[in-house]
């Protein structure tokens, strides 16, 4: 396995090189013209002439806008805003105290319709109650609300 190492390597380079010159704006490509480049890459890549060219000469290095450092790391570590935490976050707060806000007035509308569901049963089982023989459900309904085929009056012929 490890014979296969270098020749890996070589390609992984050959094609980093290849993609940096192919994504790099031809204002940022030095000495050459960016076809030129490309082709350099290509035709010498095998014996890293090219990508070793291409990373040494071919491309201006600049330090990235804003300062700080080079690496996204660096630049995070350095950058003016501070990290807050969530509690110590107004806006996040502010944001809690609006889903409370949201879940609270949900919780209310749940609790009135099932206030309305209980007293629609009370009123129903009571009516049952007071116009039947004294046991609820006994009108010849079941839950379904349709009455069964014996409570139901013959056909007038």
């Amino acid at each position: 396995m490890l014979r296969y190492l270098p020749f890996l390597l070589v390609l992984a380079l050959w094609v980093y090189a290849f993609i940096d010159c192919l994504n790099t704006p031809e204002s940022q490509v030095r000495g050459l013209p960016k076809v030129v480049w490309v082709l350099i890459i290509l035709l010498f890549g095998e014996v890293l002439i090219g990508p070793i060219a291409w990373l040494a000469a071919g491309k201006q290095r600049q330090p990235a806008a804003g300062g700080g450092g080079g690496t996204p790391s660096e630049r995070h570590r350095n950058r003016s805003t501070k990290w807050v935490a969530p509690d110590d976050n107004p806006e996040f707060l502010r944001s809690l105290r609006e889903e409370n806000k949201k879940d609270e007035s949900l919780l209310k509308d749940w609790e009135a319709d099932l206030r309305r569901r209980e007293e629609e049963l009370r009123r129903k089982q009571t009516g049952a109650a007071e116009g039947g023989t004294g046991t609820a459900g006994s009108d010849g309904e079941g839950k379904s609300g349709r009455k069964g085929p014996e409570e139901t009056p013959p056909a007038a012929s």
